[in-house]
């Protein structure tokens, strides 16, 4: 069992930190936070076996505050760990922005320094992670980073502001580093001096593709059409999004088709999967009755009772059937170049899933009408 110490723990990262490791039954976790005393951190450092230093303030009206918080509380800790001759290893993340002349960075700078002296008089393991923007759920707009601004924002329709839209920025999503510093605390770094490490991957984007690809995911409501998942930078960013949506918006309502037969509702829609919709039809209610050509689909009765009539368009005569029930949760596959209808065979309504290889286009539906 591994004694750790989270400072910063109720900010960004430490919080974050803190929900990978709490069921962790291989270690014990102390917390310092803003509200700590500096008898409860001696206390604690008495007894912990490895640090993630996260503290820090990266914004703020009184440059005094930046030393206060980013260099003086390690320098603290520094010196009682030597008074208390302790020497536990220590993740500290930094930031890319030590090489700049902000008093951001210079705060920074200095806590590295205090670290690499801590090192060299005590031999213990140090590794500084210098971090670029970190996104991700539970950052801060307007502080944290300008994901989270951005997110924040267009979810509720308040303007962004962008003054350069080709202003390149580099960012790493939560998890990633997350990732990293729950693979120090079983890592042995054997070696004289402080490690600088990088999380992997870093995302280089400008502010402009940002905006456009955030825009993209509040206008997915209307348009249905999911982003591209298999790029991992829009995966993590559209996570993050979601995590921004206000509690009062996470339900929004489908378009719904209204006829003799039901209803049908279009849900998902993807560039390189097709779409999915799903429809509620009335006793003894027929759909379909068309044929594709290349476009295929699926179709899942997940309640009530039909049957899925097919015929091959060259062999007008032989139509073969599926009764399915909604129990079975079996799916039928219709291939091109075969009619198909579905019916209504039950007393209640049927409700079915269907999938689509293409998403539907008015003008080239694929779909020609042709009786079962």
């Amino acid at each position: 069992m591994k004694n750790i110490l989270i400072t910063g723990w109720e900010g960004f990262l430490g919080s974050n930190l803190l929900s990978h490791l709490k069921n962790n039954k291989d270690v014990k976790l102390f917390k310092y936070g803003s509200k700590g005393n500096k008898n409860d951190l001696v206390n604690i450092l008495s007894k912990c076996d490895l640090i993630f230093h996260l503290a820090g303030i990266n914004r703020n009206d009184t440059d005094s505050k930046f030393y206060e918080v980013n260099t003086e509380l390690t320098r603290n800790i520094c010196s009682h760990l030597i008074e208390i001759n302790r020497s536990p290893k220590i993740i500290f993340t930094s930031s890319a922005q030590v090489e700049n002349n902000s008093v951001y960075g210079k705060s920074k700078l200095l806590a590295e320094d205090i670290l690499k002296e801590y090192q060299q008089n005590t031999g213990s393991q140090v590794t500084i992670y210098r971090l670029p923007g970190v996104f991700g759920k539970w950052s801060k707009p307007n502080y944290n980073t300008v994901v989270a601004t951005f997110c924040n924002n267009i979810a509720r329709g308040i303007p962004i502001e962008i003054t350069d839209n080709n202003k390149k920025i580099m960012l790493v999503y939560i998890d990633d580093v997350i990732n990293e510093f729950i693979n120090e605390i079983n890592l042995n770094n054997i070696t004289n001096k402080v490690i600088y490490k990088e999380v992997d991957p870093i995302y280089k984007l400008t502010l402009g593709k940002l905006a456009r690809t955030i825009i993209s995911f509040n206008d997915s409501r209307k348009t249905l059409i999911l982003p591209d998942f298999k790029d991992l930078l829009t995966k993590k960013l559209h996570a993050t999004f979601l995590s921004f949506m206000p509690t009062e918006e996470f339900a929004y309502q489908l378009s719904k088709m209204k006829d003799d037969r039901g209803v049908l509702a279009e849900f998902i829609k993807s560039k390189s999967i097709g779409q999915i919709f799903v429809s509620s039809t009335n006793p003894g209610k027929i759909r379909g009755n068309h044929y594709h050509h290349t476009k295929v689909e699926k179709f899942l009765i997940l309640s009530g009772k039909g049957i899925i009539r097919f015929k091959n368009i060259r062999n007008n005569d032989k139509i073969f059937s599926y009764e399915v029930d909604g129990k079975e949760l079996k799916v039928v596959d219709i291939p091109p170049g075969y009619t198909h209808s579905i019916e209504n065979i039950s007393n209640e309504e049927m409700i079915v899933l269907f999938w689509a290889s293409e998403i539907f286009d008015s003008n080239i539906p694929d779909t020609d009408y042709f009786p079962v």
